[in-house]
């Protein structure tokens, strides 16, 4: 019964999710069903964690509009994910960004990465 769910999980997995770490800040350009219409909209903010595994894997996303915090979050291999676009390295030391939740303004700010 395993080996049945494994293989469909895998049949359901992308080639490419895209190259990205706890920290970045991403663009996500997620498809947005509206009537019988179809739409992609862009959702910019920070990673906040990436958890789970295969086909159920997933990654939260939280940015500030008007003053108010927004966080998604979408499965990794999902058909509504169309793409993840990395816009800057962070430089964190941890799995899970939590405490950014607490912090406002330049103290939300995660360090970038100088290559």
């Amino acid at each position: 019964m395993n080996d049945i769910i494994k293989e469909i999980e895998a049949e359901q997995l992308k080639e490419s999710v895209g190259d990205f770490n706890v920290g970045d800040t991403v663009k996500v350009y997620g498809k947005i069903k509206e009537g019988n219409r179809e739409r992609i909209q862009v959702f910019e903010g920070t990673v906040l964690k990436i958890q789970g595994g295969s086909s159920r894997a997933t990654f939260t996303v939280r940015k500030v509009s008007n003053g108010v915090g927004v966080e998604k979050t979408w499965p990794m291999h999902s058909p509504n994910v169309e793409k993840v676009e990395v816009v800057r390295r962070g430089k964190v030391r941890r799995a899970k960004l939590n405490y950014l939740r607490q912090r406002v303004g330049k103290k939300a700010k995660v360090k970038e990465i100088v290559k």
